[in-house]
């Protein structure tokens, strides 16, 4: 049976996701009183991209452990990690782009040098479940 984990969300990235949010509305509004035929087009554009897409990772982050596999989804991207290929798992507060909401992240290290960061909100209730999975696969 597989088990969802909600990302923790810091609120300075929410305050980021809700600024860029308003900007968009205000350039989408700008863009319509100049009446330019091109109009619908660039909102929808913007309205897809600046609106769409930071509510999209905001409700669709989340990290899903089955017998098998640890899933992370972030909005419309996906990484499938099986458990085996997992080689080591450290607390981090690294910034560069992840899909993590949070800096409270903790790097998985899988495969062949690949890495990834996550900030599942139930940090420590992951790590156990991650590590009983880890120790039933070997």
């Amino acid at each position: 049976m597989a088990t969802v984990y909600k990302s923790k969300i810091d609120s300075l990235l929410i305050a980021v996701l809700i600024s860029a949010i308003v900007l968009c509305i205000y350039v989408s509004v700008t863009v319509l009183s100049s009446g330019s035929s091109a109009t619908w087009w660039v909102i929808l554009i913007v309205v897809s991209l600046g609106i769409g897409l930071p509510l999209w990772l905001l409700v669709g982050t989340r990290y899903t452990l089955d017998s098998k596999l640890l899933l992370v989804q972030s909005g419309p991207f996906k990484w499938r990690i099986p458990v085996v290929e997992i080689t080591n798992i450290t607390p981090t507060k690294d910034p560069l782009s992840s899909p993590a909401l949070s800096l409270d992240r903790l790097r998985i290290d899988y495969g062949r040098s690949n890495m990834l960061m996550i900030s599942p909100r139930d940090k420590e209730r992951f790590l156990k479940d991650l590590e009983a999975l880890r120790c039933g696969a070997v």
